[in-house]
C-alpha cells in the first residue's frame, strides 16, 4: 500500500512538474534535472553482477579496485559473495554499470 502511495506522488509530482515545463514556468534543464531524481535508488548487487561489470570494464581485480578506491580485498570479497558494497560504493558500482568506466576516469 505504501509503495502505491508513493508511486501516486512521484506521478503527480512528474505530471506537474511536466506541465510547469509546457508552460514555460521552468526549463528544459530543471525538467531533465527531476527526471534524473528518478534514479537514485540502487539495487544490491549480486557477486556475479559485480564480477561481469568487472570484466565489461576489462580490468583486473586489482586495477579495478584502485579505479573505484577501494582496497584489491574488498573487490575480491564482494566478488565471492562475503561482502556486499553499500553506500558510496554501490553508488558508484551502479554509475558504472549504468554510464560506464568514464564517470570514474
Amino acid at each position: 500500500m505504501k509503495n502505491n502511495k508513493k508511486s501516486r506522488i512521484i506521478q503527480e509530482m512528474q505530471e506537474t512538474v511536466l506541465g510547469l515545463h509546457q508552460a514555460g514556468v521552468i526549463t528544459k534543464k530543471s525538467l531533465e534535472e527531476f527526471e534524473a531524481l528518478h534514479n537514485l535508488d540502487v539495487k544490491p548487487m549480486s557477486p556475479n553482477r559485480i564480477k561481469r561489470l568487472r570484466a565489461k570494464t576489462r580490468l583486473s581485480q586489482a586495477v579495478f579496485a584502485v579505479t573505484i578506491n577501494a582496497s584489491l580485498s574488498t573487490v575480491q570479497k564482494w566478488e565471492a559473495g562475503d561482502k556486499s558494497p553499500s553506500g558510496p560504493s554501490l553508488k558508484l558500482l551502479s554509475l558504472i554499470e549504468r554510464k560506464g568506466l568514464g564517470v570514474v576516469l
